[in-house]
């Protein structure tokens, strides 16, 4: 299993980004794959999740109404829009992947066993 994020880097205040994440060894098909993110001396938090089990896709209130998280089946990617970007959302992006064993959407990273190396967002204002 390896996932590869990407689409990070520098923008202004207000701006946009889309991150996408190339998944490999695995498809999404009954796995959980979630948006993580994590700024210097902070935990790392859930962003969003998307459970196939379900089919539904869950944001967290730090991002809801700015963030669309969606997937390409076709090509194995899943994708971070992000949008009215501020300094709090300067931080490293992650994705990761969870095979359901740990119930549809956790919002603990220990519960997500495969993660990407994440992709750095840099918001200036």
């Amino acid at each position: 299993v390896q996932l590869v994020e990407s689409g990070g880097g520098l923008v202004q205040t207000g701006g946009s980004l889309r991150l996408s994440c190339a998944a490999t060894g695995f498809t999404f098909k009954n796995h959980v794959i979630a948006w993580f993110r994590q700024a210097p001396g902070k935990e790392r938090e859930r962003l969003s999740c998307f459970s196939t089990s379900d089919g539904r896709t869950r944001y967290d209130q730090s991002v809801k109404g700015r963030f669309t998280m969606s997937s390409d089946n076709a090509d194995n990617t899943v994708y971070l829009q992000m949008g009215n970007l501020t300094s709090e959302d300067t931080a490293v992006y992650f994705c990761a992947a969870d095979d359901g064993r740990f119930g549809t959407c956790p919002t603990l990273p220990q519960h997500f066993p495969s993660w990407g190396r994440g992709t750095q967002v840099t918001v200036s204002s």
